[in-house]
């Protein structure tokens, strides 16, 4: 993409309505713009970086087994009865009725419908198990929306369901999602902890919240300081292997990780004092078992091989996909600007034109431009007549990891200026050896990511 034919609306000063460092770069990068309270316009580049996130969250979901589908937003609020959840899930519930004065919601989660589609259709053991999931637009009425997309009414989430013959069975599920989860958070540059959780007005015993640690979080989080040593990287895994997933499961959730609504005192005095740490975090998914609460409400059950009907097991398994563009940011940036990790940034590499005009740097960086393009990339090109240091400020806020720097003095050298975002380092290369290093770099990248 030219930056001179694209949409990218930036500011140059911070916008006084925000708070957090995501909120104001988003803002600031031209990535969002907001309609009303807690509700925002995806501009192009955040909607570029959205659907960089939803990808991966479906890869990852369809790698262990789970069946995309979609629902709709609007619900009628009549299997919400039967479930008992509509007068107990609060204000949150945007609570509407349509021209037949029928009382209807705009969906905060699914639940109820994904329960009647299963018991309509699912009669018999030999039809499990089942996990379906959607990623859709979902909205709760928060009473203070803030943070930008961090706490906004409207939000882009990953909503799955499982449906089990056994408890047994539904907990093989359980650990199957934190798995799909650990590698979704990795491929996108984050260190998500599994921490013990309040499963509020979802239900069960069993919920772990994934948090991000970030001084902008909305939640206290106790953790032994040997989880974030923890990592997922490109281990095989068998997501039907009951064991193998059991096992990941205890290793990332044996050490002590709570947040603040089930800290224990008691057991956290446990943990080595030098390991003991108290920090913020931001939820970016959770993961609930709650075995026939909605099943056995709305009368979901199969026959059984003994010919007898018993009611399905249930969990469900969330992942704010636009909160975690927010977490992300927040967990990678610096004082100019984002710091995109490669699995999500908008733009795999930026080329900068110091000389706009100038016959061998339009030349060269329209070279490098179809290289990278050929290559499977997309690079952005700032071919606009603005001055070098307009930019280069651009590039640093906008985040790209990598930079291909072109001028006039470097290339009577036969060479360019490749820079990485994250450390600032820079090399000079020939342009043929910088283009072969950008794209190992991403070829390296999927490798290790699918």
């Amino acid at each position: 993409m030219r930056l001179s034919r694209y949409f990218l609306p930036v500011l140059k000063e911070n916008p006084s309505e925000a708070q957090i460092v995501s909120h104001r770069l988003m803002l600031r990068a031209g990535m969002i713009k907001q309609s009303s309270a807690g509700i925002y316009s995806w501009l192009p580049m955040g909607f570029k970086v959205l659907r960089k996130i939803e990808n991966i969250v479906h890869e990852e979901q369809m790698r262990a087994g789970h069946i995309p589908m979609q629902m709709p937003t609007i619900q009628s609020a009549d299997l919400w009865r039967e479930s008992g959840r509509y007068d107990d899930y609060g204000e949150e519930m945007l609570r509407i009725k349509d021209r037949h004065d029928h009382d209807m919601l705009f969906t905060p989660t699914a639940e109820e419908l994904i329960t009647d589609i299963v018991r309509s259709h699912v009669k018999s053991y030999k039809d499990l198990p089942l996990t379906m999931y959607q990623i859709q637009w979902k909205f709760r009425d928060e009473r203070r929306p803030r943070f930008g997309v961090m706490r906004g009414r409207e939000f882009y989430m990953k909503d799955g369901y499982n449906f089990d013959l056994t408890k047994e069975d539904a907990l093989h599920a359980y650990n199957r999602h934190l798995v799909s989860y650990l590698r979704t958070y990795e491929r996108m540059g984050l260190q998500a902890i599994p921490m013990r959780a309040d499963s509020g007005p979802i239900g069960g015993d069993d919920t772990h919240e994934f948090l991000v640690l970030a001084e902008t979080g909305e939640s206290e989080v106790f953790y032994d300081s040997t989880v974030t040593d923890l990592s997922f990287g490109d281990r095989d895994i068998d997501y039907d292997n009951v064991e193998q997933c059991a096992a990941i499961m205890e290793e990332f959730t044996t050490k002590y990780a709570r947040t603040d609504e089930t800290h224990d005192e008691a057991l956290f005095n446990e943990v080595p004092e030098d390991r003991r740490k108290v920090a913020r975090g931001i939820e970016v998914g959770q993961i609930f078992y709650f075995g026939t609460k909605y099943s056995d409400a709305l009368g979901a059950t199969v026959q059984g091989a003994d010919g007898k009907n018993q009611a399905l097991h249930m969990g469900s398994h969330g992942i704010g996909v636009s909160r975690l563009l927010g977490a992300i940011i927040e967990a990678s940036h610096d004082d100019n600007g984002i710091i995109w990790p490669e699995g999500v940034t908008p733009f795999h590499c930026g080329i900068v034109n110091l000389k706009q005009g100038d016959e061998a740097a339009d030349g060269a960086c329209e070279d490098l431009y179809k290289q990278l393009t050929n290559a499977g990339l997309e690079p952005l090109y700032d071919d606009r007549n603005e001055r070098a240091g307009g930019k280069f400020a651009t590039m640093d806020l906008i985040g790209l990891p990598w930079r291909i720097t072109v001028g006039p003095r470097g290339l009577k050298n036969g060479v360019v200026e490749l820079t990485s975002r994250r450390t600032g380092e820079s090399e000079e290369l020939a342009p043929a050896d910088a283009v072969a290093k950008v794209i190992a770099i991403y070829e390296n990248h999927r490798v290790v990511g699918l």
